[in-house]
């Protein structure tokens, strides 16, 4: 998206105008800080990707579906495939920004479901466990792999052996 020039919102909010083009605005239902992270794992996708990186674009790719600019649209009723894979994509996006660390599963719930995020997380933690039975994402609690669906109080998600 051109930086260059100005930017408005159409009436309804779901597009930013900049330099006569439209583009999909964020969700903004998305907290701050969580918010903050995929954009600086958008921004640092980019550089990956003049730098020719080779899975820059996948990285671009979720940090744009994440954020609710790409997919199905954020103000419009979501479907089970839609929270499935803008939770996949906010989980590689907020893995890849932390490094090393671990997420919580109601980090990618709070960036699909807004303030409705608790009743995202059964399907956060379903999630976590297929792509952990895949080898993308490993789910701990307290440091032992676990499932999210069965372990009962918190759990993490880590990188996996198979994560990309």
């Amino acid at each position: 998206m051109p930086r260059d020039t100005e930017s408005e919102r159409t009436p309804d909010g779901h597009f930013l105008v900049i330099g006569g083009r439209k583009w999909r605005a964020t969700d903004p239902q998305i907290p701050d800080a969580l918010r903050q992270e995929l954009v600086d794992e958008l921004m640092s996708a980019r550089r990956a990707v003049k730098a020719g990186e080779p899975d820059a674009r996948d990285r671009v790719g979720d940090a744009k579906v994440a954020l609710g600019e790409r997919g199905r649209p954020w103000w419009e009723e979501p479907t089970d495939h839609s929270i499935a894979a803008r939770s996949t994509a906010a989980m590689r996006a907020l893995l890849r920004k932390r490094g090393g660390s671990t997420i919580c599963p109601s980090d990618v719930a709070r960036v699909v479901g807004g303030e409705q995020w608790r009743d995202r997380m059964d399907a956060v933690r379903r999630l976590a466990d297929d792509l952990a039975e895949d080898g993308v994402v490993v789910v701990t609690q307290r440091g032992e792999p676990a499932s999210a669906n069965t372990a009962k109080g918190p759990v993490r998600i880590g990188r996996g052996d198979r994560f990309a």
